[in-house]
């Protein structure tokens, strides 16, 4: 068989994602997992026209198209252990949503809050799956009619995955939550419950008090797991990221 010549497409992002995930542990495994998550893309120059997005907020939802950017490149393989299998069975790929794959592109459908032309054009949005900094190489309106297809099935992770962990916070993390709330009005422990329900940890790690630590916000948060119990010990706070 020949191999088809391509030239290299050459790709400009449009826009970048800014989000209260810093770092990639944590970020839930889908889009719309954790709905209430607000996050904002930021159109560049010289997508930053109001044109750019005349009629967009007629639409709900919207998709996506971003890069992988903090996965580093060429670390793609053909096989592939998706953590819904248990992060042991291999799957191809082409068969997974892996963040490791031959392109580093990705796709979330996200929901359209409000589309804000002031001083540039930012579309604030919630249900995001993406680390803060994403860049964004397309966006496009989501249609039911074509995009949401009844009777699709799927060989695994047919249904949203069910909350593992039971979540508790010591009263210094609790009240650090409450501060933050007050000052932002981002309810930051709630968003902090439904990742920790999910049960971010890879699949090998079942020690039990370990502590985890992840970025979000400008905190770096820190638990750990006993059981079906996990436990908020604190939100330490640490520099924005510049």
């Amino acid at each position: 068989m020949t191999t088809a010549l391509f030239e290299p497409l050459p790709l400009q992002p449009v826009g970048v994602i800014h989000s209260p995930f810093r770092e990639k542990f944590g970020i839930p495994r889908q889009p719309g997992l954790l709905p209430d998550v607000p996050a904002t893309l930021e159109l560049l120059p010289p997508y930053d026209d109001p044109d750019c997005v005349r009629g967009l907020d007629g639409f709900s939802h919207l998709w996506l198209i971003f890069q992988f950017h903090a996965v580093s490149a060429g670390q793609w393989q053909p096989l592939v252990r998706p953590p819904r299998l248990g992060g042991n069975a291999r799957m191809g790929v082409f068969a997974s949503r892996s963040t490791h794959r031959p392109n580093s592109l990705g796709l979330s459908v996200v929901r359209l809050v409000k589309v804000e032309t002031e001083e540039g054009v930012r579309l604030h949005i919630s249900g995001a799956d993406l680390l803060d900094g994403t860049p964004i190489f397309d966006i496009k309106p989501y249609l039911p009619y074509a995009d949401a297809i009844a009777g699709a099935v799927a060989a695994y992770a047919a249904e949203a995955p069910a909350a593992k962990l039971h979540v508790a916070f010591t009263e210094q993390a609790r009240e650090e939550c409450e501060r933050h709330k007050k000052t932002y009005g981002l309810d930051i422990a709630l968003l902090i419950r439904r990742m920790l329900e999910l049960d971010p940890r890879p699949a090998y790690h079942a020690d039990s008090r370990r502590q985890y630590g992840f970025r979000l916000a400008d905190y770096d948060v820190r638990w750990v797991v006993e059981g079906d119990r996990a436990e908020v010990l604190a939100l330490v706070p640490v520099s924005p990221l510049k």
